[in-house]
């Protein structure tokens, strides 16, 4: 059996900065002649390098790294967006793309027009779009706003609306990016059950997400992707387990501000040893700094999980605001997590981070960082014995938070 899709020696270079040359009149070579070769040297940026790889008839295949890896642009690539600038991809399906919010819509035309436009352009014809076509609007639940320009649309709107044509033209192969982070808990939930079903009706999925937990459960098989050079492909928990072993290991994780969200900015771990080593049984301590804006949000929610080298969640603490004033004045806050005995098995592990408001259901930030390793360090075993390498005891995790704010709600495995 071939392949359905090939990638072969594919190399991306792009220019930084303009890769265009400046537009000159004739006053300005006449007033100037050497002006022309004065440009300043472009800089080469090479986004893929040597990348080849199959995927398989009926195969998931999820492709993950950091930002500015290149799974986007290979994307691109692989849906015929953009060119290579060498080498070939071999495809023997057809391909549906969901790689941006209206990507292959056009604003100005209705939902209803654009779900026969997108139809067309994935090479179906009228009768195979009608005959999936009340279960697209069903699934997106734009039904009040089919016949408005889908400019009027709101990016959730279009989100669902896009997924739900990708989804259900019965293409060969799947591509999504990770444009669902887009969605609301409930749409991505919605999302990821489809593309289950997809994947068991023997269509090949290609998956882009930083979304660890979500790649683990769709795919099989998977493609670490570092710098536009493959690092790994391999059954899916081998590679998940190469990539979160090159996470951030350092004890202080600093992020961005979004002026206009809530924002975790800062993660500090404190572990017992030296580096990002801790002793079993020793106290350990996680400090957040949230930076809240000038808009009042309420019901806010910050979650910590500890995911072990498969990418299992083996502890799981949260704080609610619900009651009490937590994170609603604008302003920088620090709430910090402390372990009297934290208790884990030895092995890999990695912070996984989540700022959300319960009351929407909007999630603010997901991001994985602070790999760290726990050693027994000359001390026995428990006794009490283990489950999925999760020791049966935890003492109660005790929260803290700046600017006097009390802490209620918070739970431990």
């Amino acid at each position: 059996m071939k392949p359905i899709l090939e990638a072969q020696h594919i190399v991306k270079e792009f220019f930084i900065g303009s890769s265009q040359e400046p537009y000159l009149s004739l006053r300005d070579i006449i007033s100037n002649p050497l002006k022309k070769f004065r440009q300043p040297p472009k800089q080469l940026f090479k986004a893929l390098d040597n990348v080849s790889f199959e995927v398989m008839p009926g195969e998931s295949l999820g492709i993950i790294g950091r930002n500015g890896a290149g799974k986007s642009t290979l994307l691109k690539i692989l849906s015929g967006i953009t060119p290579p600038t060498s080498g070939r991809i071999i495809c023997r399906g057809r391909i549906a793309s969901l790689l941006e919010v209206g990507t292959g819509f056009h604003p100005e035309l209705t939902g209803r027009e654009n779900i026969y436009m997108n139809g067309s352009i994935l090479g179906m014809r009228k009768w195979e779009i009608n005959k999936h076509f009340d279960e697209i609007v069903d699934f997106s639940g734009v039904e009040s706003f089919l016949d408005t320009p889908l400019k009027r649309y709101s990016s959730g709107m279009q989100l669902r609306l896009a997924f739900a044509v990708a989804a259900h033209l019965d293409p060969e192969i799947l591509v999504i990016d990770e444009v669902l982070a887009v969605g609301d808990a409930e749409f991505q939930k919605k999302c990821l059950g489809k593309m289950n079903e997809v994947s068991k009706s023997g269509r090949t999925i290609l998956f882009v997400s930083h979304d660890l937990s979500a790649v683990s459960t769709l795919t099989s098989k998977s493609m670490f992707l570092e710098n536009g050079v493959i690092r790994c492909i391999d059954k899916t928990n081998t590679v998940i387990t190469q990539y979160t072993s090159r996470q951030e290991s350092e004890s202080l994780i600093e992020f961005p501000v979004r002026p206009d969200l809530p924002t975790v900015i800062k993660v500090e771990m404190h572990t017992s040893e030296k580096g990002m080593i801790h002793s079993f049984g020793h106290p350990l301590a996680i400090e957040f700094g949230i930076q809240m804006p000038e808009k009042k949000y309420e019901n806010m929610a910050l979650s910590i999980q500890v995911m072990d080298h498969l990418n299992y969640s083996v502890l799981y603490n949260w704080i609610f605001d619900i009651e009490q004033p937590i994170l609603r004045s604008p302003g920088y806050h620090t709430i910090k997590l402390e372990y009297k005995n934290f208790r884990l098995y030895k092995g890999n592990y990695f912070l996984k981070v989540h700022l959300a408001e319960t009351k929407t259901k909007q999630k603010f930030q997901v991001f994985d960082c602070c790999s760290f390793e726990v050693e027994m360090l000359n001390r026995k075993e428990p006794e009490w014995g283990w489950q999925n390498n999760v020791c049966q005891y935890f003492d109660d995790a005790v929260w803290t938070a700046g600017k006097n704010q009390k802490i209620q709600d918070v739970k431990t495995l």
